[in-house]
């Protein structure tokens, strides 16, 4: 076999292991999909894959800057996005499924009194200690049972941020739908949110403006741990 047909057929080998090797990296269990396999538009702005998040460095579970959903969920936000571009707004996803071990990620770095690196920027305003008390961090998480996404809008335009009054994540009073300290008009993007959002089957959480759960949820007693790949 001459030098050029064997480097060929090598090629076409190692094409077809990688090939294999990244369907085998996107495997997700049955009922669950990537969103922008359903909405290809779909912005990304993954935090805890990487290291802008409260914790302030990439959390367990997440191996990639993916959003994973139920596929139910996945549809309905689909229709969300849909209607949304009509008023010249998109949505930008900010978490959507979290394995159980970055809720235990979560957990351990809560404990740890020493860890505030964030504190400024996330909770400036609330002890380390009170997080579990007040709700913000929990020893289970919606998120882990497939159907509930954070998220917020960005003008089709430009891509920016929408100003909601209140930057994700943030562990204050400022990130409560019934809070007094956001303008009028911030006010007034939050409720096109979440009028959409529970148009289309999502119910909002009061402490959270970002934070959404489809109501028909395929999994509701079912906390999963697969990675975010």
């Amino acid at each position: 076999m001459g030098d050029f047909v064997q480097n060929f057929l090598l090629k076409i080998i190692s094409g077809i292991v990688l090939f294999s090797a990244s369907l085998e990296a996107q495997e997700i269990p049955e009922g669950f999909v990537y969103i922008d396999e359903v909405i290809p538009d779909i912005v990304y702005d993954i935090r805890y894959a990487g290291a802008h998040n409260f914790v302030g460095k990439p959390i367990n579970g997440y191996e990639n800057a993916q959003a994973i959903l139920s596929k139910p969920a996945a549809n309905a936000l689909a229709k969300v996005q849909k209607e949304l571009i009509q008023k010249d707004f998109m949505l930008k996803v900010f978490d959507a499924y979290r394995p159980q071990r970055a809720v235990n990620h979560f957990m351990e770095w809560a404990r740890d009194s020493d860890d505030t690196i964030m504190k400024q920027e996330f909770y400036p305003e609330i002890a380390k200690k009170d997080l579990f008390q007040l709700g913000y961090i929990a020893t289970k998480s919606g998120h882990s049972r497939g159907s509930t996404v954070d998220l917020t809008m960005i003008n089709v335009s430009d891509c920016e941020n929408v100003d909601m009054g209140g930057t994700y994540d943030f562990f204050g009073e400022i990130s409560h739908h019934n809070t007094t300290q956001i303008s009028e008009q911030q006010k007034k993007n939050r409720e096109i949110l979440r009028l959409i959002m529970r148009k289309y089957g999502f119910r909002s959480y009061s402490e959270e403006w970002w934070h959404y759960t489809y109501d028909m949820e395929p999994y509701p007693a079912t906390y999963f741990d697969f990675p975010v790949k």
